[in-house]
């Protein structure tokens, strides 16, 4: 459960953890210069690129930080374990000397800057703070624009500002595949699930009043698990969501599923979400392997006919089941080649129920993208989050937050080892 600060008490908590021979006044108008040559970190900071990229440690050893927004002087907002991380490099070497925590008092993992204000959420509650141009830190108390959301299963409030001020808010379903008894072995679905009646889906909220409920807002879209990762087409501004899919075919239904087919299915799915679409959870999941939408077990079932599950909106594209897609960014700057422009990077957190198959995702891929649709294979772009063995020379490494920066460089968070890095192109 969320526990926000009163208004009354909603004193800004500030930790320097890092800071040059500056006195305190001045952190907030110091900007960013660029008197150094950037240079890329020996082996890219652990991670392998395509080649004609490399990449900058921008940050280490963060507290959770999940998505991230890059400001057009290069500042960097982050939503961490306990509130806002925000960065700044000074000297233009591409690495942050001063990090400053603020907002204590909620988990966050979502963060977006429009008009003024910096948008986060808290699990049962999607704030904003004022900022001001150029500061690393709020001009004032923090405003609940919606309150009392639910906080259990999947709990993460993500969502996307639309350039209309509107915000669209993720919230997740509360169980797998809405059952009688959750990821129980032959549990039957309830039926109709009225879970979706308040989770599994999108809503839209104004942001032009405080204190809304979730009845305030608009129930956008349906029959969506849950959507971590949200962001809008620049070529059309329509909203894409990934949506992560439900897990325990084998396990609740052995008699169906075995647990390699359990492992590649069902698939993590790529959205482009219009008002009153249902993707159809929990009623149907994709299977990869057929090609199609199945019908699921838990509503009568049995692995490979469709059923009722033509009356849903498909997917634009596909990836392979449980690499739990948790960060998606269109790529709309120029200093990559050509052939990324418009095209969608998506950062999978890594599986942890593909047995026995081996664990997969802790990746960055690129799907090429034409037109508001799939043009072609996704192909893994940032790799070597996962080494093939943890020591605490090679710790465990989970890519979440994706964002283009104002000079086109691709920025990428991991919540496991608290590091951030900066992608750029040098074309060598």
């Amino acid at each position: 459960m969320l526990h926000l600060l009163p208004h009354t008490r909603a004193v800004i908590a500030l930790t320097f953890l890092a800071v040059p021979a500056a006195s305190i006044a001045t952190l907030e108008h110091l900007t960013p210069t660029r008197a150094h040559k950037l240079e890329c970190d020996a082996g890219n900071g652990g991670i392998t690129l395509p080649k004609g990229f490399c990449a900058v440690v921008v940050a280490d050893k963060l507290s959770r930080p999940r998505h991230l927004v890059v400001q057009a002087n290069g500042d960097i907002f982050v939503s961490v374990g306990n509130g806002i991380t925000a960065l700044r490099d000074t000297t233009g070497d591409g690495k942050a000397d001063i990090v400053q925590q603020w907002g204590g008092g909620f988990r966050s993992s979502e963060v977006a800057i429009r008009n003024g204000y910096l948008y986060t959420e808290g699990v049962t509650a999607i704030m904003r703070y004022p900022l001001t141009p150029g500061s690393l830190t709020p001009a004032g108390p923090v405003d609940t624009l919606i309150r009392g959301l639910p906080d259990s299963g999947h709990s993460a409030k993500t969502f996307a500002l639309a350039a209309d001020g509107t915000l669209y808010v993720n919230i997740g379903s509360r169980t797998n595949a809405c059952q009688e008894k959750d990821r129980q072995l032959l549990s039957k679905g309830i039926d109709p699930c009225v879970e979706r009646e308040r989770r599994a889906g999108i809503w839209a909220f104004k942001t032009d009043r405080s204190g809304q409920t979730q009845a305030d807002g608009i129930h956008f879209a349906s029959g969506i698990r849950n959507a971590v990762a949200m962001s809008f087409n620049p070529t059309d501004r329509s909203l894409f969501v990934m949506q992560h899919g439900r897990d325990n075919l084998a396990q609740n239904w052995p008699a169906m599923f075995d647990e390699a087919k359990s492992a590649e299915t069902p698939a993590e799915e790529m959205f482009n979400v219009k008002k009153g679409d249902d993707f159809g959870w929990p009623y149907c999941y994709f299977d990869r392997q057929l090609g199609r939408k199945i019908w699921a077990p838990e509503y009568g079932g049995d692995g490979k006919t469709a059923g009722k599950c033509s009356q849903y909106k498909g997917n634009v594209t596909s990836f392979p089941g449980h690499w739990a897609p948790n960060g998606m960014a269109f790529y709309s700057g120029k200093a990559f080649p050509a052939r990324y422009r418009n095209g969608a990077f998506i950062a999978f957190h890594g599986s942890w129920n593909r047995a026995p198959l081996p664990q997969q995702g802790y990746n960055v891929v690129f799907q090429p993208m034409k037109n508001g649709k799939a043009s072609g294979k996704h192909e893994v772009f940032a790799n070597g989050f996962k080494p093939d063995s943890i020591t605490s020379a090679t710790p465990m490494r989970r890519p979440v937050g994706l964002a283009v920066g104002p000079d086109g460089s691709l920025y990428v968070a991991d919540d496991a080892s608290g590091r951030i890095w900066r992608v750029i192109y040098t074309g060598k």
